[in-house]
């Protein structure tokens, strides 16, 4: 089984963030721009929420509030659960379906690496599995 490490290794380490001062209006061209469904808040190197494509919809359309004049930290969640570089996929899937959560951060002693996905963990998830199938195929071949 893979773990978060791995993971974003076949991401390639990008990390997608704004300060929470920032309007929503940029976390949301953020997101199209980038074709990912949340963005990291942060106040200097510390990670301080998370803004999701759940969080606008809930927050910003539903309330009918302006996209352009909400700044960021009155619609990010925090605080916000993360996962270490070294948990497995079965892990983050176990938070993602217990907290109802689609992104988790990972940090490593307070350093944000990058963010992993339930999209993410369930490619990482199918992938092992195929490769396992592969190798008892080979096994019973031989």
């Amino acid at each position: 089984m893979r773990n978060v490490n791995q993971i974003l290794e076949g991401k390639g380490g990008r990390i997608v963030a704004v300060p929470q001062e920032a309007p929503v209006l940029e976390v949301i061209r953020l997101m199209a721009e980038h074709h990912i469904g949340s963005v990291l808040v942060m106040q200097g190197h510390d990670l301080v929420g998370i803004a999701t494509e759940r969080d606008y919809a809930r927050k910003v359309i539903l309330q009918g509030r302006s996209s352009a004049d909400t700044p960021v930290s009155q619609i990010m969640s925090s605080p916000v659960v993360t996962v270490l570089p070294t948990d497995t996929a079965q892990t983050c899937m176990q938070l993602m379906t217990t907290r109802k959560i689609r992104h988790l951060p990972v940090l490593d002693d307070g350093r944000v690496l990058g963010l992993v996905s339930i999209g993410d963990l369930v490619k990482a998830v199918i992938e092992d599995q195929q490769q396992e199938i592969a190798q008892l195929q080979q096994y019973i071949a031989s």
